[in-house]
């Protein structure tokens, strides 16, 4: 299938979704942290969508957050690595990202194509899975699919700011109950507030490093090399190598890493 970078029609439709509640079912609430789960036809898909409303941090501050690579390796402990590969636009590029899985699942990684738009007071960041031919799954990791996966930033005034996240995973594997239950519970609760708490540092942050560099607002800045989207297939979650993990069991040593904070 080729790779069609996201119109507004799309990021109107991801907007839609986060904003939606027909067929989402609560699963945590607490904290100023919602989490909806969504069942799917397919089992193997995960749809997750969360909501955390950010005091004392604008709609622009966490846009840039969620942009700035080098920001992003102080605050995410769930990412092994990420990099960036190449710009197809001035608003979308390639990436990969690998993440930890909870322990003894096997560690996942994605090569995704990004796209980004600021719509009013909104700030939209969608990707999917694509295949690169220069970036072949990895012997140590599972090669995950994003179906659809990305954030939205709505401004509640000069000084605070709600930040939505959706998720639709296809993990390549069975998983077991645990995880998915873990994932709603606790994983993702903590992603919500870390974000939270790095937008509330990240100006002090800025203001030492690069602080005029936001490729993501000023596309002359960006160095990417740039790439055709005719060197790119989406990536199919059929084509992917599928484990069988359904069996394992939740090593309890481990819970305390992902526990809310």
């Amino acid at each position: 299938m080729p790779v069609q970078i996201p119109d507004d029609s799309d990021f109107s439709s991801f907007k839609d979704q986060c904003l939606s509640v027909d067929g989402w079912v609560s699963r945590y609430n607490k904290g100023g942290v919602t989490v909806w789960c969504r069942e799917e036809e397919s089992r193997s898909v995960q749809k997750l969508k969360m909501r955390i409303v950010c005091k004392d941090v604008t709609a622009e501050t966490l846009y840039d957050v969620l942009h700035d690579t080098s920001y992003r390796k102080k605050w995410d402990t769930n990412m092994i690595d990420t990099y960036d590969i190449g710009r197809l636009t001035a608003n979308a590029d390639i990436g990969y990202y690998s993440w930890k899985c909870p322990s003894p699942l096997k560690n996942r990684d994605f090569v995704t194509m990004r796209s980004w738009l600021p719509l009013g007071n909104d700030y939209l960041i969608i990707n999917y899975s694509v295949k690169h031919p220069q970036h072949p799954p990895k012997k140590d990791y599972v090669r995950a699919v994003s179906l659809l996966t990305g954030y939205l930033i709505q401004s509640n005034g000069a000084n605070c700011s709600t930040l939505y996240y959706l998720t639709q995973v296809d993990p390549k594997g069975s998983l077991p109950k645990w995880v998915v239950n873990r994932v709603s519970q606790f994983v993702a609760p903590k992603a919500m507030r870390k974000i939270y708490k790095a937008s509330l540092k990240y100006p002090d942050w800025k203001r030492k490093h690069n602080p005029n560099l936001k490729p993501w607002m000023f596309p002359e800045q960006n160095s990417l090399p740039c790439m055709s989207v005719s060197e790119l297939t989406v990536q199919r979650a059929d084509s992917l190598e599928n484990i069988d993990e359904s069996g394992l069991s939740e090593e309890k040593t481990h819970h305390s890493d992902d526990e809310e904070t």
